[in-house]
């Protein structure tokens, strides 16, 4: 019978820097992520914070990784720091609108077609915009529910696909999600993108179960971060600059790197253990 841990797990891995070597129970990180070198991960919204650290991440530890953004020019730059820097995986920049269902099947078209297919699904990219439910903009509401909870859909789908066409047994799909798809914050401007967060909380589950029913070993996760020291404070409120830096004083920031090690930590996990969720915050 598989292990599970589908309840809140806090890896102390998330502690320490993820360009250093990670060791769990005496192992090298570099030794029980050594099945997943040469092999193929899909990172979306990898240009920047969280995404683009995960690609570098798992480039240096040895994967092809295709990072998909709109701006795939800071991919671009990503890559070639990663060339210079010796790591013995490569990172392949894919220009991606993720609201675009037909830009997607493109995108897992192309990976099929120059490397074979998915092996590792990491659903990264989300977006949020300052709508309260009261009178916030239909279109804003539509874009953050196709970027939050669609497009994660349709990539976990494809990639599952991709797997089974090549008998891929030990795959995995990780969701980022969020401490906002546990609980409701009293801030209206968070209201709906919370909402795709608990979408993302119950689509990773339901994932999970069917994967189960379909006796494979691919694995589902969602991570749930809090705050994390990123663009996205700027981005929400990016015509008022002191409530994003208000964030940082009433939050205690993660860093990326912190985002990086959960996921490492998922990834190293044996093929037999599934954890379901990883929550973690700040101290």
């Amino acid at each position: 019978m598989e292990a599970e841990s589908t309840g809140s797990v806090l890896p102390t891995c998330c502690v320490l820097p993820t360009q250093r070597k990670l060791f769990l129970s005496g192992i090298s990180i570099l030794s029980v992520m050594e099945r997943w070198r040469g092999r193929v991960a899909l990172v979306t919204g990898a240009s920047v914070g969280i995404g683009a650290a995960v690609a570098v991440e798992l480039v240096r530890l040895g994967m092809k990784v295709v990072g998909c953004a709109r701006d795939v020019g800071k991919i671009q730059k990503l890559a070639a720091e990663c060339q210079s820097a010796g790591h013995p995986g490569v990172l392949v920049p894919f220009k991606c609108d993720l609201s675009k269902e037909e830009e997607i099947l493109s995108m897992f078209a192309a990976i099929k077609e120059q490397h074979k297919g998915v092996d590792v699904c990491i659903n990264n990219a989300g977006l949020a915009h300052l709508e309260a439910l009261l009178n916030g903009k239909t279109s804003a509401w539509k874009n953050m529910w196709d970027v939050n909870v669609l497009a994660l859909c349709i990539c976990a789908r494809e990639a599952y696909q991709s797997m089974k066409e090549r008998n891929v047994d030990d795959g995995h799909i990780i969701n980022i999600n969020s401490v906002c798809g546990h609980q409701v914050l009293p801030n209206a401007d968070t209201h709906f993108y919370t909402a795709t967060k608990y979408a993302v909380t119950a689509l990773t589950e339901g994932l999970r179960q069917e994967l189960r029913a379909e006796n494979t070993h691919i694995r589902a996760t969602s991570i749930s971060p809090g705050f994390v020291e990123t663009e996205f404070a700027s981005r929400l409120y990016r015509d008022n600059y002191d409530k994003a830096a208000a964030l940082y004083t009433i939050y205690k920031p993660l860093e990326a790197k912190d985002i990086v090690s959960a996921i490492t930590y998922v990834l190293s996990a044996p093929p037999h253990v599934q954890i379901g969720e990883i929550l973690l915050e700040g101290l």
